[in-house]
């Protein structure tokens, strides 16, 4: 079983190596307007309410949900 291991590893990369691999053909283009300091802290801002302050208000009140009602 070990004599026949090295060649079908050998088989196995061999056919990776014929395999055609598609890249993606990706271009921007400089944004039409600028985003000001306040478009920026309006996003964080909305990110921050939407994500972490439900994962936290979770996280701070593990221990009454751990409890059995």
């Amino acid at each position: 079983m070990s004599v026949l291991m090295p060649q079908l590893l050998r088989g196995l990369t061999g056919l990776t190596r014929r395999l055609p691999v598609q890249r993606a053909q990706i271009h921007s283009k400089p944004p039409r307007e600028q985003l000001g300091t306040m478009d920026v802290a309006i996003g964080l801002t909305s990110c921050f309410l939407c994500f972490l302050l439900p994962s936290g208000w979770v996280l701070s009140h593990l221990e009454s949900y751990k409890k059995q009602e």
